[in-house]
C-alpha cells in the first residue's frame, strides 16, 4: 500500500454538492481531498442526464447536468483540491489520535480529521445486461456509458433501454450510424414525450428499428460479438447482426460500504442533525441525497445550503478553540484572497 495521505478533510462523493462543499471548506481555509465511484467528477448529473436541462439552480434559468458541473469546477479551482477518482471507500474507522482512516478499492489510504459524505444515495453501478459471459466483452463492443459518441459511427449498434438515455442515444446515432436498432421489453417508455414520438417516426420512415422483447443470447466469431439474439413476448427469437451494444437500464445506486461504519441509517440514509448536518459519529458530516431529517427535500439547492453549514460546524469542530467568524465574499479581503480576486473599492 501506498503511505497514507493526510488531510484536513475528505469529501466522498463528486457530484454538485460534493464539488460545493469543496467551497465551502475553501472559504474557512480548510482543504479537502474528494474521492468518487465514478470516473469523471459530477455524479448522477453527469452520468444520468449531462445534456438534460436543469431549471431550479438559483440565479441560472437552464444549465445541463455537465455545464453545471463545468461551473462547480470552474469556481473550486482556487481551492486546489486534488480528486481521486473510480475508486469507492471501503472502510473507514476511527484511530488512536481521533483522526479518521479511510481505505479505497483502488488500495489508497487516507488519513483525516473530518469526512463529508456527499455520495447522493450510494456509489452508482450500472444495471447491466444479464448473459452468460457477456461482461467479456465490457469497454471492447459492450457500453454502458458513452465517452466518445464517434467511436460508433457507421456502426451497427443494438441499444438496450427504454429511459432517455437509451432514446436520446437512439436519436443521436441515426445517420450517424450504419444502422440503429432499440430494443425495449415493452413498448412503454420512461423518456420525455418528444423522444418518444421523434423515435416513431423515425421507425416509420425506416431509419432506425424498434424491438419489443428482451435479449436471450448472443453469437460470436473469432472472439467478437456478431449477434445478439432477441426474444419477444410470444417467445419468437430474431438474431440481430451487432457491432456494438449499448446498455441503458439506468444506474443501480448502493449504500455499499457505508453502512457498515456504524452510522444511525434510517432507510437507507445517514441521519444527520440539521444544525451542523453531522452524523451520529463526531467529525463525519453528510450532506445532498444520502443524508435525512424531518422535512427533507432532495433537491441539489438543499444540498448546497447542507454543505455550507456543514462546513462551519466542521470549521468549530477542528478548531474549537478559534471563533468562526460569519464572512461575506462581497466584502471580505481575506476572502477575496483566497478566492484570487481583486478586493473591489466601495465609494
Amino acid at each position: 500500500m501506498q503511505q497514507a495521505i493526510e488531510t484536513d478533510a475528505i469529501i466522498i462523493g463528486a457530484g454538485p454538492v460534493g464539488l460545493f462543499q469543496v467551497f465551502e471548506l475553501g472559504l474557512l481555509e480548510i482543504k479537502a481531498h474528494v474521492i468518487d465511484s465514478l470516473p469523471v467528477a459530477g455524479g448522477q448529473c453527469v452520468e444520468l442526464y449531462p445534456d438534460k436541462p436543469i431549471y431550479d439552480i438559483p440565479a441560472i434559468p437552464v444549465c445541463t447536468g455537465q455545464e453545471l458541473t463545468n461551473n462547480l469546477l470552474k469556481q473550486i479551482e482556487p481551492f486546489g483540491a486534488q480528486f481521486h477518482l473510480g475508486q469507492e471507500v471501503i472502510s473507514l474507522e476511527r484511530q488512536v489520535d481521533g483522526r479518521l482512516k479511510l481505505n479505497t478499492s483502488l488500495d489508497k489510504e487516507f488519513i483525516s480529521k473530518v469526512v463529508f459524505i456527499a455520495a447522493g444515495v450510494g456509489a452508482f453501478q450500472p444495471r447491466t445486461l444479464r448473459l452468460d459471459g457477456i461482461e467479456a466483452f465490457e469497454g471492447k463492443q459492450l457500453f454502458y456509458s458513452i465517452k466518445d459518441p464517434e467511436r460508433f459511427r457507421e456502426k451497427r449498434i443494438l441499444i438496450c433501454g427504454g429511459g432517455d438515455s437509451a432514446l436520446d442515444w437512439a436519436l443521436h446515432f441515426v445517420g450517424k450510424a450504419k444502422s440503429v436498432v432499440l430494443i425495449h421489453r415493452r413498448d412503454d417508455f420512461k423518456a420525455a414525450p418528444k423522444s418518444i414520438a421523434k423515435m416513431r417516426q423515425l421507425c416509420a420512415s425506416h431509419e432506425m428499428e424498434l424491438l419489443i422483447g428482451q435479449p436471450t443470447a448472443y453469437e460470436t466469431i473469432d472472439d467478437r460479438l456478431t449477434e445478439i439474439k432477441v426474444t419477444d413476448i410470444d417467445g419468437n427469437t430474431r438474431q440481430v447482426p451487432v457491432d456494438d451494444v449499448l446498455v441503458f437500464f439506468g444506474l443501480s445506486p448502493k449504500l455499499g460500504p457505508i453502512a457498515d461504519w456504524g452510522l444511525e441509517i434510517d432507510r437507507k440514509q445517514l441521519v444527520v442533525n440539521t444544525a451542523t448536518f453531522q452524523t451520529s459519529i463526531p467529525g463525519i458530516y453528510a450532506v445532498g441525497d444520502i443524508n435525512t431529517y424531518p422535512g427533507k427535500k432532495k433537491l441539489i439547492l438543499s444540498g448546497f445550503h447542507e454543505a455550507a453549514l456543514a462546513a462551519f460546524a466542521a470549521a468549530e469542530y477542528l478548531h474549537p478553540e478559534k471563533q468562526i467568524q460569519l464572512q461575506y465574499t462581497t466584502t471580505s479581503p481575506k476572502l477575496h484572497k483566497a478566492l484570487g480576486v481583486k478586493s473591489p473599492t466601495f465609494e
